[in-house]
């Protein structure tokens, strides 16, 4: 099969490098890819990965590619051709594609749609309001004591909630998006959430319409600094699986979450086939919804898929025919993501920065170096975005994975490079798993 990957970060590498392993697969592109998925090969003839240098959101382009090169399968990585409508022109022109079509992708692309929807199917949530002015927004923020989310209604490349402890930050946070428009057309309507206390994490589910398939636990580090300090990134690093749910706990939050979101789709006519990426808060009043994407969280997908035992190929293909009833999940190991990423960011950054350290990197056991920001410049790899890699390691243990994650990032330096620390630093101060 002709496999057609889009997008260009470390959540696509993880992609194109699973969809790699299959032995159906004879050929693999991605538009626009990054250096890292250009030198991967299809194991089954060990053809080089293609990337072609289109935009992911040039919805023509990616039509005309997937026709020329007779693409069998399209597998859509980020949100915002989701948003754009990609999978409903695909389908228009009989082209098969993964991901949810531009209706379904609403659950990602309008945090109040989402809001809306949870609360209309009984799927537990934060209180919240929608506005579009900044008054009725700061008076509600005060009724709130200023302990709020103040989230972007659109897509904000994951930097659009800015989370608040006192008034003063809620009016300002309100004020950056409604007058300031900081997150320009995306953040000119917001919801403000009240701040849930507990630990947050991740659940992924497959779905093809009928059926879920609920992916393991995982847990995202969001803010830049050690300690969850700073802004808001796209996502600092992550692990899994978490031991702050039981499999026992999973099942149930699969009953009160997945199933209610599931009827709520089919009582609304929404046919979603992709993958639904609810982030949870753990309360004491038990699971709570703080919002629904609707494709792969990154990094989580670079630890899920390190984890993956199960033909991806065959997954998405039963998401796309569902028929997902008939396949089954199957993780082994436990796997950890350190994201390096450039000076400066989740701000403006740097490009062009040479690094060093990948091929010694690489030799660490269970490591698989997954590229996000980078470019190829004559003989060097170099600095092309915010978040430049993903370090990933597999281990038998959450200590195992870690320690080889840290010890290949040890081994890579470009000028200016950050990152944290302390990712699974929760999970090991409550369990060794």
């Amino acid at each position: 099969m002709k496999i057609l990957v889009i997008g260009s970060g470390g959540r696509e590498h993880a992609l194109v490098w699973k969809l790699a392993q299959s032995p159906r697969v004879t050929d693999l592109w991605c538009a626009p890819g990054n250096a890292g998925i250009a030198a991967e090969r299809v194991a089954a003839n060990q053809s080089l990965v293609q990337c072609a240098d289109i935009p992911a959101d040039n919805l023509p382009a990616l039509l005309a590619l997937a026709q020329d090169q007779r693409i069998d399968l399209t597998v859509v990585g980020p949100d915002n051709p989701l948003a754009l409508g990609l999978v409903d022109l695909f389908q228009q022109h009989g082209l098969r594609i993964w991901g949810p079509n531009r209706r379904a992708a609403q659950f990602e692309s309008s945090k109040a749609f989402s809001q809306e929807f949870m609360e209309k199917h009984g799927i537990p949530t934060a209180r919240s309001m929608v506005f579009s002015f900044p008054g009725p927004a700061r008076k509600f923020a005060i009724l709130l004591g200023g302990k709020c989310a103040v989230k972007a209604d659109g897509l904000a490349w994951g930097k659009g909630v800015l989370l608040c402890q006192s008034v003063d930050e809620a009016v300002q946070a309100i004020d950056e998006m409604l007058i300031a428009q900081k997150f320009g057309v995306a953040g000119s309507r917001i919801i403000i959430q009240e701040l849930l206390e507990g630990m947050e994490v991740s659940l992924h589910a497959l779905c093809d319409g009928q059926t879920t398939r609920l992916f393991p636990t995982s847990q995202d580090h969001k803010r830049i600094g050690e300690n969850d300090t700073g802004p808001n990134t796209g996502g600092m690093g992550a692990y899994s699986p978490t031991p702050f749910l039981s499999p026992g706990a999973l099942d149930e939050v699969s009953n009160v979450i997945l199933a209610p979101w599931l009827k709520g789709c089919r009582d609304e006519g929404i046919d979603f086939r992709g993958v639904l990426y609810p982030g949870l808060m753990l309360t004491k009043k038990g699971p709570k919804v703080l919002e629904f994407n609707a494709r792969l969280g990154d990094p989580e997908a670079q630890v899920y898929l390190m984890r993956l035992e199960t033909d991806l190929l065959d997954l998405l293909e039963a998401c796309v025919d569902g028929l997902l009833g008939k396949h089954e999940l199957r993780f082994s190991g436990v796997a950890v993501c350190v994201v390096m990423a450039s000076a400066g960011y989740p701000g403006a950054v740097r490009k062009g920065e040479i690094i060093h350290g990948l091929e010694k990197a690489a030799r660490v056991p269970g490591v698989k170096i997954f590229h996000a920001g980078t470019a190829r410049d004559g003989d060097n790899i170099v600095t092309a975005g915010g978040r430049v890699l993903g370090v990933t390691a597999l281990g038998t243990t959450l200590a195992e994975a870690r320690d080889r994650a840290y010890q290949a990032v040890s081994k890579i330096q470009f000028d200016g490079a950050q990152f944290r620390r302390d990712i699974a630093a929760k999970a090991l101060g409550q369990a060794q798993l």
